[in-house]
């Protein structure tokens, strides 16, 4: 069977199983390339949309999730609850936060973290969105398990995210499956081979796969991207610098530290250096403005937040009410210092009151970091935005690797918006 044969018997497996709306159906207050993807989803009935952070995916979802069925679930990261929340009233929207489905409506808008999923029985609902919809990479996590053997037989889905493969294209095949496109491991066989590296997409297969993804799927880092203009949608300048700090680190069995595996791997590294990278970091803070500094370790938020007197830590262990609250505190600038770990707070949130930021080290994920930045680097924002990166010289490695991953993730986004069926007619 040829390719073209294959995506033919699979493009029945995708059809529109939605419902038509008109452009007046949808709230004024989104764009027009808004209504425009916000018309298209609802007419699939299930899709993704892959929009770059700052372009109105909470309001497009919200009016997908009005308009598609009498009841939908919302799963969102727990920070980002309670600003969906507010973001819905300024489309007239009311939306429910509940962590136990005994607490949800029967009709209309329930939002809950993936958190606490464990308490929902997701094939009960008649339409499922996943925002942040990234967390569908962890392969091998309960939370996709469960998140894509409950709603195979919800009627209407939607998947929301700016990184829908930020480690690796294979990751594409999480959504698809969500989606009910097509089941993981055919995806996969269909488009991608398996070697010493992992999975790869078939240099002859991979203009093909976009253009299959764009059936269920539509993908923008900007309006223009579709067709439309960008006005309004310009973003200020990004200003990465790295600090790079001196510290002699002792390495087992070598004269000189030269490897980060070779010195016991990254997380020994992180802690040797940390008194270093704080010290800088405590500096890099020491102004009136607000800032966030976002941390791997607990030691490296105790160690800032404890010397910084206007700084709040913001912990994992706190109750999510006590978390919503100090995020909410700092985007109102009762806060000047947010201390944080990005899985705490770098999805989801809009931090466009702040343009000042320090990672006091970093991990590997580039969406971990690329998610951070955009808190505060978003459309809207009205002052250019400093990114600092305190990094030992040995840590180096790291911020090389981000940015080699950063190059992957801007050719795949590329590729499936050049594809993207969702465009400006006029």
């Amino acid at each position: 069977m040829s390719y073209s044969d294959f995506l033919a018997t699979k493009r029945r497996n995708v059809e529109a199983t939605g419902i038509g709306v008109t452009s007046d159906d949808i709230h004024p207050m989104l764009h027009d390339w808004q209504n425009a993807i916000t018309r298209w989803a609802l007419e699939r009935g299930r899709a993704a949309i892959f929009a770059d952070c700052g372009l109105g995916k909470t309001l497009m979802q919200l009016e997908w999730a009005r308009l598609i069925a009498p009841r939908c679930l919302i799963v969102a990261p727990l920070s980002v609850a309670r600003q969906t929340v507010t973001e819905a009233l300024k489309v007239g929207t009311v939306v429910t936060y509940a962590r136990d489905e005994t607490d949800a409506p029967d009709v209309g808008i329930t939002i809950t973290n993936y958190e606490m999923l464990s308490h929902f029985d997701l094939a009960r609902w008649p339409a499922v969105v996943l925002d942040e919809s990234s967390i569908l990479k962890n392969v091998d996590g309960t939370t996709r398990k469960q998140l894509t053997e409950q709603t195979k037989t919800v009627p209407y889905r939607l998947a929301c995210t700016a990184t829908p493969a930020p480690n690796d294209v294979s990751e594409l095949c999480n959504h698809a499956e969500f989606v009910g496109a097509l089941p993981r491991n055919e995806m996969l066989a269909a488009f991608f081979v398996h070697d010493d590296t992992g999975w790869r997409p078939k240099g002859h297969a991979i203009d093909r796969m976009y253009e299959w993804m764009a059936n269920w799927s539509v993908s923008l880092r900007r309006p223009s991207d579709l067709g439309w203009p960008d006005d309004g949608y310009d973003l200020p300048a990004l200003d990465v610098i790295s600090q790079v700090v001196d510290v002699e680190i002792e390495a087992d069995g070598q004269l000189f530290a030269t490897d980060l595996g070779g010195i016991g791997g990254r997380s020994k590294v992180r802690r040797e250096t940390l008194d270093a990278r704080a010290e800088r970091t405590i500096d890099l803070i020491d102004h009136t403005e607000q800032a966030i500094v976002w941390c791997g370790l607990n030691a490296e938020a105790e160690a800032v937040a404890g010397s910084t007197a206007d700084a709040v830590n913001v912990e994992g262990s706190w109750s999510p009410e006590r978390k919503a609250d100090a995020l909410e505190a700092f985007q109102n600038g009762d806060i000047r210092v947010l201390v944080t770990k990005p899985k705490i707070a770098g999805f989801g949130m809009n931090f466009q009151n702040c343009h000042r930021m320090v990672f006091l080290g970093l991990s590997d994920s580039w969406e971990s970091y690329y998610q951070s930045i955009r808190r505060c680097w978003r459309f809207g924002q009205t002052s250019d935005v400093t990114a600092h990166v305190v990094v030992s010289d040995l840590e180096q490695q790291i911020v090389h690797n981000i940015r080699q991953k950063e190059t992957q993730a801007a050719a795949t986004a590329n590729s499936l918006a050049r594809y993207s069926h969702v465009r400006n007619t006029q």
